[in-house]
């Protein structure tokens, strides 16, 4: 699956968004870089859906985190700004922290800086192995469809790996994993629960190979109590198809539960 969905979309950026990229771009010309900085996940979604979002993740293809933040620094440096401070989040599986990740503000905005990368997952383990990746590789290993879109700040362009993600936000209205489901809720089954809670959030349906993988064997066993009780308190309005995938994870009737 090379390259990605030509679709003709934009993002309109505000001015702060604006200084953000300019700095940043400006930064790659001062430091002399050959980078690609991309917005990653839940933003790119979001400004899609007219939505503010005030949290930015950047995915660089040849950098890590804090070596790029560091660059920055030294653009700011270089023009009598102030310098950002940095918070370096070390990798930590354990605590599902897979690798490094930069944090800092800049332009008013947080900014999570990491590289991109690509997982496998032994069979004995829900610990990735992580590694340097593509952008394809990247889109691939997201949850799910609506957020594996990328913003390429160097061209000013929105990138659909996946080539479904674009279609499945703004057209089907629909949850979808970009590889097969049982795939992805074996490698993580909790990504069966940011499933039902993207759906009632947004009022999309859910993928019905999804629905069958998130009620399959393998993953059933999510704590029922973990699943119903933190998914159910305020979304009884929402879609049955969203309800249907709670009871079904949880393994409970299909019937409503009695006041």
């Amino acid at each position: 699956m090379a390259g990605t969905r030509a679709r003709s979309v934009s993002i309109q950026l505000t001015q702060q968004e604006q200084e953000l990229f300019t700095i940043l771009l400006k930064t790659l010309e001062h430091e002399k870089l050959d980078t690609t900085l991309r917005c990653a996940g839940g933003w790119v979604r979001d400004k899609l859906l007219g939505k503010d979002s005030h949290d930015i993740d950047i995915a660089l293809d040849n950098k890590l985190g804090g070596d790029f933040a560091e660059h920055v620094n030294t653009y700011l440096s270089s023009q009598d700004l102030e310098t950002r401070k940095i918070a370096v989040i070390m990798s930590n599986p354990e605590q599902s922290k897979h690798l490094e990740t930069a944090r800092m503000k800049v332009a008013g905005l947080e900014l999570d800086l990491v590289n991109l990368r690509s997982e496998e997952y032994a069979e004995s383990s829900r610990i990735p192995i992580m590694k340097f990746g593509t952008p394809e590789e990247d889109a691939l290993r997201r949850d799910f469809t609506i957020n594996s879109l990328f913003y390429n700040i160097n061209s000013s362009e929105v990138e659909d790996f996946t080539r479904r993600g674009l279609d499945d936000l703004l057209e089907n209205r629909i949850i979808r994993t970009p590889m097969p489901a049982s795939e992805t809720f074996r490698d993580d089954p909790l990504r069966v629960l940011r499933a039902i809670r993207f759906g009632a959030r947004f009022g999309f349906k859910l993928d019905e190979e999804l629905e069958h993988a998130a009620a399959s064997e393998p993953v059933r066993y999510l704590p029922a109590c973990t699943s119903w009780k933190h998914l159910t308190q305020s979304w009884e309005h929402r879609q049955r198809s969203v309800m249907v995938c709670i009871r079904q994870t949880a393994g409970m009737p299909l019937h409503s539960p009695e006041a």
